[in-house]
């Protein structure tokens, strides 16, 4: 399978490649040049899979050029063995055709683990295999950086550096990524928001004139396509679990970065019956704002009870105006350079043609803590505050009670005590045994200006061969 740019400009490239370069030279993202497409037939065969066999058959198209099917198994055994349920992705039902996946099973309690366990693996072997060495540069709101770290640590050719935003995370989200030791391991607490660690971590990737020439950038951010990739599987897992793909199902997806819902996009696109995807949102709406008035407009970036949303340019946003525009590199490369100007519009039809699956709702601080507390009353349920973003915007958009609705559950809700109790709620989320002793590691992370001359500099003086 090859992959190209979504702004037209660049070579074709295979999967080791998208997979160590993350940004395309023109500074697209990486998507398929042509998605797999599964029949109905196939996809009922998939019925009583485990989740490591299902994701072989959903994912190893995407791979087979480059890693053999049984290593792909072996990689996906261990990746998805670590996680802490067996079913990998239980879901829990919550109202009438209601359900939560809950996808916070893993080691760093976040959806990030699905794709991030699995992306240490693809590097390790890809780098060992080429015996190359490269460093990874990502930008966190708060869960990618320990889910990366996690899956990433072992990895033998590998320096990590993380930039997450300073006191905008929260405490636990903080701990699991400073608390982590490895010579390999650079926290970066940037004096900022978000999207300035992330607009330094793609000014990084377009220019890596800063290493000298002596290593490459990798991608651990949802830029990174293997990121998309995993994620589609447990669109097919949830599916399957409620009577897919004989049904169709609707997903509500708390999303910031548009990553995990563009990957329930290609999951439609393969093959898998979705009649509903809802953009979940809290008041960092430009998501919303866009799917519900045709107006892509940045604003000034606010602080939530929902930090990993906090985010107001969303990267994978870029794959899916790839698609409404035909596959026009050029029309999304001129877009974007306008919408970094001002607010952009697209043309009324292909708009339209978003708004045939996608509908979108922006929730405030307010009613997060009130949908955790009604949840909580209803079932003694718990959920974090983006899954109870997911969980209102799923009950305000939705469009047909008889499909069932399947909100992501994208976090453990211990990782936001401080939205759990402005909820009210007399319960008090603990950390599962592995983490029990969490607040009691040393950390260790460096804080520094929001400059990008400063952050390269501290890379270049900190990998391990420099």
């Amino acid at each position: 399978m090859r992959y190209i740019s979504t702004r037209g400009e660049s070579p074709s490239l295979g999967f080791e490649d998208v997979l160590l370069t993350g940004l395309a030279p023109d500074g697209g993202l990486y998507v398929p040049e042509a998605l797999p497409h599964f029949s109905l037939e196939e996809i009922r065969s998939w019925r009583g899979l485990s989740y490591s066999e299902l994701a072989f058959k959903v994912m190893h198209p995407f791979v087979e050029d480059a890693v053999p099917a049984d290593d792909f198994r072996t990689m996906l055994d261990e990746t998805y063995g670590v996680f802490a349920h067996k079913a990998v992705a239980p879901l829990v039902q919550i109202d009438t055709n209601e359900w939560v996946l809950e996808l916070f099973r893993g080691p760093t309690l976040a959806f990030k683990d699905f794709a991030l366990q699995l992306l240490g693996r693809l590097l390790d072997y890809v780098l060992e295999k080429r015996q190359q060495h490269v460093v990874i540069m990502g930008a966190t709101s708060g869960d990618t950086g320990s889910a990366a770290i996690e899956g990433c640590r072992r990895c033998e050719h590998v320096d990590i550096f993380i930039l997450h935003p300073h006191g905008r995370v929260s405490e636990v989200q903080r701990r699991q990524m400073t608390t982590v030791k490895g010579d390999n391991i650079h926290n970066i607490a940037v004096r900022g928001n978000f999207d300035d660690c992330q607009r330094m971590v793609k000014a990084s990737f377009n220019d890596q004139s800063f290493l000298g020439g002596k290593t490459q950038l990798a991608a651990v951010n949802s830029i990174n396509w293997a990121r998309i990739m995993a994620q589609i599987v447990y669109y097919f897992h949830a599916s399957l679990s409620l009577g897919g793909p004989d049904r169709s199902m609707a997903f509500s997806v708390p999303t910031g970065n548009f990553g995990d819902i563009f990957a329930g996009y290609l999951a439609r696109n393969m093959g898998l019956p979705i009649s509903q995807l809802v953009i979940a949102t809290n008041r960092n709406d430009i998501l919303h704002r866009f799917m519900s008035g045709n107006r892509y407009e940045q604003q000034t970036l606010e602080h939530t009870l929902s930090p990993s949303m906090d985010i107001m340019v969303s990267s994978n946003f870029e794959r899916l105006l790839f698609d409404l525009h035909g596959r026009d590199g050029r029309a999304v490369k001129e877009l974007l350079e306008n919408a970094s100007k001002g607010p952009v519009s697209i043309e009324d039809y292909r708009w339209k043609s978003a708004r045939r699956l996608f509908d979108s709702d922006a929730v405030d601080d307010k009613s997060t803590t009130d949908t955790i507390r009604e949840i909580f009353e209803q079932n003694e349920y718990l959920l974090d505050p983006h899954t109870a973003i997911g969980v209102r915007a799923a009950r305000n958009c939705r469009r047909d009670s008889s499909v069932p609705m399947i909100t992501l559950g994208t976090a453990h809700p211990a990782k936001f005590p401080d939205a759990v109790l402005e909820s009210g709620v007399k319960a008090s989320p603990e950390l599962p045994l592995h983490m029990a002793d969490l607040f009691e590691r040393e950390e260790q992370y460096t804080v520094l200006d929001n400059d990008l001359p400063t952050i390269q500099d501290f890379i270049t003086r900190h990998w391990k061969n420099t």
